[in-house]
This record gives structure tokens, C-alpha cells and sequence, in this order.
């Protein structure tokens, strides 16, 4: 029996944790300080603190980390996906300190999971390529001068990392410098690494996607393939497997590349390699994902193969259970449910999960990270749970998706759930050739939403810490700092009525003329125009980051700005960060 350590929190984390549980290991969690209760930490065998509450304090901490395994005495260690997944600089420490990790060498991590590497690997095997800058970019006047090259639309993206983040797609050429600061920013603060590339892009196309297991000797096994076209700000929604409407001769070619890349660098774990698809029939290779994939429960529901078994077992030297890839059984959604509001844009809507209703019936799975009572957490992704449905067919399995969608009940913060509704139900998603892009939902369906209702504002979640000696021993105790301002212990202020530590008045200034607010908690990591000058109503004027996604704010009306808050502030919802008289 092994002592895995799972770097990482919510659904995914719970997800290792049954695994471990399925399979004779010890779970090990960690946690932040706002997770503390969290499911993934309660359902553990073992938890222990990483002191703070920023990704960065916490689960990007690799020195943290690395202390839990060995204070827990771990032997191995699972990245699950996200965070630090995919980072190089991790992986390598977790093997320096004796331990496994269970997941691709460094050196793949590095070769792969830089983008403009990959495309490289993917050049010499010969699979499909758009034209692209291969290396890092040293400025937007590069992608001013590729732009001029190749023309318009292209693609700005990051070199490190995934799931949508430091991806800027670009029209109009006077938009380059803008989001080339916002891709790296973005990606600096997803991935610790603000490199980006980019590339032709391809409008309209499909996101199909083909998931991967090698031993790390050479021998790689395509599992099957996803469409993942279904998406929001480069982020997916929805994904399917198999993937509809491919030809026998397009499938083959998406399933060798993909071995083929992959066995370059004698992969070793569970990893995803995407494509695009244009309308036309033109593949290009996108990136390889050095992980497992939030959207792996579609592939397993078709193939019977544990894609977490899987991993274990590679990783404690037992080799691959698959010798080909097997012939998928029926068809398999997954709806990711995130704390979002489609109606106003996709808005991020921490909060309070009042009421919670998993669905069931024939073929439903429901892989969640959080119970009736928790809290969707503003620092951290907003996904919090996924269902996951399988069918005999893509339409019974469309069926079923619906019936358990209309079962799902959750109550406090506003979800995707009606999106997703909507594009099960929409001819464009229905049709047997599919014909949704991955701008489909932000250019024909999102027009069509309405807004929810917002939930609640949060309360701050911060600890205090006091060390108290216990049986002749040092130890650290910690303590939420709400606890000690209803008890009098500190001398700060208490907490209001309904608990939420807050005077209302950042609420009550939101509301003023002119105020500049803040639609979502996170910090301020921009202002886009000078303090005192000239704005029109509508206006973008500052940059809020909020469950690891950049959110634009706009100015109310016409006027002269004057700058409130200072970039770096954590910020609540309707906190004035400026104000336009």
C-alpha cells in the first residue's frame, strides 16, 4: 500500500481520493486555508495545511508541498490537473526528494508542455500544423509582423499550461498589444510562466482531442477520442466521446499523431493530445496536455478503461493494461458545472452552495467536489462538479444528459446548468455532423441568456495562527479569524448579522453615480487608461483576475476617470476601483 499525496483540491482531489481508496492507497490531502472543511479534505485518509489562501501561497507552492509529503511520509505524489500539473520545476522536485511522481518525466513535462516545442515533435511525425511562430515571443511587435504575414484571425497563446488560460484570439490588428499583455499576464499567473506563441487560427473549427497512455519505454496507446468544441472563453463546457461525425480515415490519422508524438519523448502516464478541425476537413495539431483531463470520465465511460488506475499502475513500474486502443461502447457526455453566470458574459459567482441535488438513473455519474453547505471558493477555479452521462447511442446519451441536467438542483451561486440545456437542446449540437465551432456559444447562443440572480456577497476566509504547546511539542494552531472576533480574542471588528464581516458599504458605493465596481472578487491587475483621463460609457477601463480568469470592468457613463483602488488591491463584489465623474 502507497501513500499518495494529492497536490491538488476539489473535484479532481476527489476523484484521486476514491481512486486510492478503490485501489489499497492512503490518501494524503492538503489544503488552503479557506478549504480547510473542504470535502477533498474531510473525505482523505490524511490532510495536512499549506498556510494561505492564494493558489500561489498554496497549491502553486511546490516548497510547501514537498514539506506535506514528507511531514505525511508519502511515497508518491499526484498532480491531478491544473496548479502545478504540468510544471517541469515540480516534477523534478518531487523525484529529488525521493519520492514518485506519478505523471511524465521533467524533461517530457518540458518538452511537451511547451507548446512551441510540441509543435516541433509534431512537425517531425508529420502530423497536421497551422503556420505558426515556433518560440517564444518577444514582444506584440512579433505579432504584429506574423499578423501582416499570414493575415487575420490569429491566435495568441500560452507556451506553459492549458485549460484556456493565456489564449487571446485577434481581429483586428489594433487589438495585438492589448492582448498580448493580457495572454501573458494571465499566463503568468495560471502557470508561473508568462511565455507565449502564436499561430494562424483557424475560425469555426472543432476541438477534438485524443487521450493517451504510455509506459515511458517507447510504447504508447491511443484510448480513444473527444469533440470539446462546445466552449466559453477557450474553456470547455461540454465534451463527448467519441467524437461525432469523424471519418475512418480522419480518426486513424488523429490516433497515430498522437502516438506518434507522444512515443518521441517516451511519454509515460496519462496525457491528451488536441487538434482543431475546420469545416473543410483541415487538421492541425493544438497542444498536448502532460495530465489528465478535466473531460478523462467521457473516455473511460466508453472504454471500461480507469484512467487514474491507469496512472498508478505506470507509475509503480506495472506497465500498461491496454496492448491497442479499444473499440468504443456507446456514447458519453460530460457537462462541467461551474460556478458562472452565462447571462451576464460567463461572470465568475463564488458563493454559498445553499441547496444541493445530485442527479441519478441509468448510465450517471456525478463527480463533485463539493456538498450541500460549501463554499465555491473566489480564489480558485470556479468548476465544482461534473456529470457525466452514458448512452447506447449519441442521442439516447443526449437523452439521458438532459433528464439528469433537469435533476440537478443547486441553489446559491448561479451556474452553467442552463447553457449546457440549452446547447443539448440546440439543432446545431443535435445534428449528427455537429455543426457547433469553439465560438459557437459566445456568437450564437450566449446572446440568448438571461441573466441570474447573484449570489450573496462572501465573506473573507482568512486564519489566524497562534503556536500552543501541546504534550512538551510546538504546534502551530490555526483558527478562522471570525471564530476569534465573535469570541472578543481579537481586537478586531465583529462580525455583522448575517456573518459576512462586511459594513455594506463597498455595496452601498457601488451603487453611487459614476462608481467604477467591481462585478466579481478577485484583484485588480490593471488599469487600461491613465488616472484622470477621458472615458465613454461602455468603456473597458480595469482588469479584475477572479477564479483564475480575467474580467474586464466598464465604466458606467461618460467622463473623466479617477482611479480608486491601487492594481494589486483584492477587491470584493461591488467595491468601487474607480469612479467617473
Amino acid at each position: 500500500m502507497s501513500r499518495i499525496l494529492i497536490a491538488n483540491r476539489g473535484e479532481i482531489a476527489v476523484r484521486i481520493i476514491r481512486a486510492c481508496s478503490h485501489y489499497g492507497h492512503t490518501s494524503v490531502a492538503v489544503y488552503a486555508d479557506q478549504d480547510i472543511e473542504a470535502m477533498h479534505t474531510q473525505l482523505a485518509d490524511e490532510a495536512y495545511a499549506l498556510a494561505g489562501t492564494s493558489a500561489g501561497d498554496t497549491y502553486l507552492n511546490i516548497e510547501a508541498i514537498i514539506s506535506a509529503a514528507r511531514v505525511s511520509e508519502a511515497d508518491a505524489v499526484h498532480p491531478g490537473y491544473g496548479f502545478l500539473s504540468e510544471n517541469a520545476d515540480f516534477a523534478a522536485a518531487v523525484e529529488d526528494a525521493g519520492l514518485i511522481w506519478i505523471g511524465p518525466t521533467a524533461d517530457t513535462i518540458t518538452a511537451l508542455g511547451d507548446k512551441v516545442t510540441a509543435r516541433q515533435l509534431a512537425q517531425k511525425v508529420g502530423a497536421p500544423l497551422a503556420p505558426g511562430i515556433d518560440r517564444p515571443l518577444n514582444d506584440a511587435s512579433e505579432v504584429e509582423s506574423f499578423a501582416d504575414e499570414h493575415g487575420l484571425p490569429i491566435i495568441i497563446k500560452a507556451a506553459h499550461g492549458g485549460g484556456g488560460r493565456g489564449m487571446k484570439i485577434v481581429y483586428d490588428l489594433a487589438e495585438v498589444s492589448g492582448a498580448f499583455e493580457s495572454a501573458t499576464r494571465e499566463a503568468s499567473e495560471a502557470f508561473g510562466r508568462s511565455e507565449c506563441f502564436v499561430e494562424k487560427y483557424l475560425e469555426r473549427p472543432r476541438h477534438v482531442e485524443v487521450q493517451i497512455v504510455g509506459d515511458g519505454h517507447g510504447r504508447v496507446v491511443a484510448v480513444g477520442d473527444r469533440d470539446c468544441s462546445a466552449q466559453r472563453r477557450n474553456q470547455k463546457l461540454i465534451e463527448e466521446a467519441p467524437a461525432p461525425g469523424l471519418e475512418t480515415d480522419q480518426r486513424e490519422r488523429l490516433h497515430r499523431s498522437a502516438e506518434a508524438i507522444c512515443a518521441e519523448v517516451d511519454y509515460r502516464g496519462a496525457g491528451t493530445v488536441e487538434f482543431l478541425l475546420a469545416a473543410d476537413g483541415t487538421m492541425t495539431f493544438l497542444e498536448v496536455n502532460t495530465r489528465l483531463q478535466v473531460e478523462h470520465p467521457v473516455t473511460e465511460a466508453v472504454s471500461a478503461v480507469d484512467l487514474v488506475a491507469e496512472q498508478f499502475r505506470i507509475a509503480f513500474g506495472l506497465g500498461l493494461s491496454l496492448t491497442s486502443t479499444p473499440e468504443p461502447v456507446g456514447h458519453a457526455f460530460e457537462l462541467r458545472i461551474n460556478a458562472e453566470d452565462p447571462g451576464r458574459g460567463f461572470l465568475p459567482t463564488p458563493g454559498r452552495i445553499d441547496t444541493l441535488q445530485a442527479p441519478g438513473g441509468p448510465g450517471v455519474r456525478w463527480d463533485a467536489g463539493v456538498r450541500a453547505g460549501d463554499t465555491v471558493q473566489p480564489a480558485f477555479d470556479s468548476l465544482f462538479a461534473k456529470l457525466i452521462v452514458h448512452g447506447p447511442d449519441r442521442s439516447a446519451a443526449i437523452a439521458r444528459t438532459v433528464t439528469a441536467a433537469k435533476e440537478l438542483v443547486v441553489e446559491g451561486p448561479a451556474t452553467v446548468l442552463p447553457c449546457s440545456l440549452d446547447i443539448l437542446a440546440d439543432p446545431a449540437f443535435t445534428a449528427e455532423d455537429l455543426r457547433i465551432h469553439t465560438q459557437w456559444i459566445e456568437s450564437e447562443l450566449l446572446p440568448r441568456m438571461d441573466a441570474q440572480k447573484r449570489p450573496a456577497l462572501m465573506a473573507e476566509s482568512d486564519m489566524a495562527r497562534m503556536t500552543i504547546e501541546i504534550d512538551g511539542k510546538l504546534t502551530t494552531l490555526g483558527l478562522p479569524s471570525s471564530l476569534f472576533a465573535r469570541m472578543g480574542a481579537l481586537g478586531g471588528a465583529a462580525s455583522t448579522a448575517d456573518g459576512s464581516g462586511s459594513t455594506g458599504s463597498a455595496e452601498t458605493a457601488g451603487e453611487e453615480s459614476g462608481s467604477v465596481t467591481a462585478p466579481v472578487p478577485g484583484s485588480l491587475v490593471d488599469y487600461l487608461v491613465e488616472d484622470g483621463a477621458e472615458v465613454a460609457a461602455g468603456d473597458d477601463v480595469a482588469v479584475l483576475s477572479a477564479m483564475k480568469m480575467e474580467t474586464r470592468v466598464q465604466a458606467p457613463a461618460s467622463g473623466t476617470l479617477t482611479q480608486v483602488a491601487k492594481v494589486g488591491d483584492t477587491v470584493s463584489v461591488g467595491d468601487v476601483v474607480a469612479r467617473v465623474e
